[in-house]
């Protein structure tokens, strides 16, 4: 009996997290990665937090921020594909999961509602700096928990650089515990809620002077805002760490996926080398768009005779036309061939150190519809060691 096919060797990891340079076709690999986990009888959640919603087009489903979404098994079936398991997908919506997280570590329910619904909460919850890339790492954690699932496909934060997620819980933690804020919260503690008078006279001048830019009430909401953050810091701290720890588990495997470009192969060693750094490793390489090998191409009388036969009624130059784009794609599959032979050979190459290989091939059109989609996913379930 051969092997069974690499996906089924990932597919014993609960958790796939799918990252790459962008323009690779992450997103759509990622798709492909959870409809062969349905195939094969998984039960699957797939979350991205890609905010141009493709995963949800390649789906066939809507994108509805936040909410689970169960694929319909007849759209894939009429494409060919049967799903013996169940496909779910999930939009992250940030500030949803950021609420939540907030609900868990207040002391109370009334100190989590003042946090929610300070001003000051929404610029934190959505456009602080890494806020996205954190929650993504921590709705994983939490859908970790739900039994309903048992393989997880993390479509990664569509980012410059694609690993940054993994030190989300380090630098999020570090704003919210920085050195300004653990000041204000301890001025407001100590000057209570309307008073700053114990300030230094520099300090209070500054204050004043936005006073009269924002308005008396500012600092006031400010003040308690952190201060309550304060509060609830230390169960915060301590969920970044289990998040941390959890992406570093035997659970969790992490596929690169590059196209066979020089830069994108780059790209790709580089993030293999920056998991290493991080104490981890690239289960897999997933090169993306593969030219296949066509073989020698006809004679140009055999293509001028092809042509004849099936009444074309082309201009006589067209039989030498489709032979130069013939040539051009063998000679492109060739150099692709080369280049993945010499980044896979070099003892010094990152790529060559990544255990598996699967290769997606190039299709004549881009994956946009479920029937590309399903093609993709076959070349995942019929690779073999």
């Amino acid at each position: 009996m051969g092997s069974p096919p690499l996906f089924q060797q990932l597919a014993e990891h609960r958790v796939l997290v799918v990252a790459g340079a962008g323009g690779v076709g992450k997103t759509t690999v990622a798709a492909a990665l959870a409809l062969a986990g349905a195939a094969q009888g998984r039960r699957v959640l797939c979350l991205t937090v890609d905010p141009a919603k493709r995963l949800a087009d390649r789906l066939g489903l809507t994108a509805a921020s936040g909410a689970e979404q169960q694929a319909d098994r007849a759209v894939f079936e009429r494409a060919g594909l049967t799903l013996s398991g169940e496909l779910t997908l999930v939009l992250l919506d940030t500030k949803r999961t950021f609420d939540d997280l907030i609900r868990r570590n207040a002391p109370s329910k009334e100190v989590a509602e003042r946090v929610l619904r300070n001003e000051f909460y929404e610029y934190v919850s959505t456009q602080l700096a890494g806020t996205q890339a954190y929650m993504a790492m921590e709705k994983v954690l939490s859908v970790l928990e739900d039994a309903r699932y048992d393989l997880i496909v993390l479509d990664t934060p569509p980012t410059s650089d694609a690993l940054d997620f993994l030190d989300a819980p380090a630098r999020l933690v570090e704003t919210l515990d920085s050195a300004a804020l653990r000041w204000l919260a301890e001025t407001f503690e100590r000057s209570g809620r309307s008073s700053f008078n114990f300030l230094a006279r520099g300090m209070a001048l500054v204050l004043r002077a936005i006073s009269r830019l924002t308005g008396q009430g500012f600092l006031e909401r400010l003040g308690e805002f952190v201060t309550e953050l304060n509060q609830l810091f230390g169960g915060f701290k301590e969920r970044a760490v289990r998040v941390a720890r959890a992406f570093r588990g035997p659970e969790f495997a992490y596929l690169l996926v590059a196209t066979p470009a020089q830069a994108a192969l780059g790209e790709a060693g580089f993030f293999a080398e920056r998991l290493r750094g991080l104490g981890l490793q690239a289960d897999a390489l997933i090169v993306n768009r593969v030219r296949s090998d066509v073989g020698p191409p006809p004679t140009l009388e055999d293509l001028q005779r092809s042509v004849q036969e099936l009444g074309l009624g082309a201009e006589p130059t067209f039989p030498a036309r489709i032979l130069e784009a013939a040539d051009a794609e063998r000679l492109s599959a060739v150099g692709e061939r080369e280049k993945l032979t010499a980044a896979f050979s070099a003892t010094d190459s990152a790529l060559a150190r990544i255990a598996e290989r699967l290769f997606v091939p190039a299709f004549p059109e881009s994956v946009h519809d479920v029937q590309a989609l399903v093609a993709v996913t076959r070349a995942f379930l019929n690779q073999r060691p």
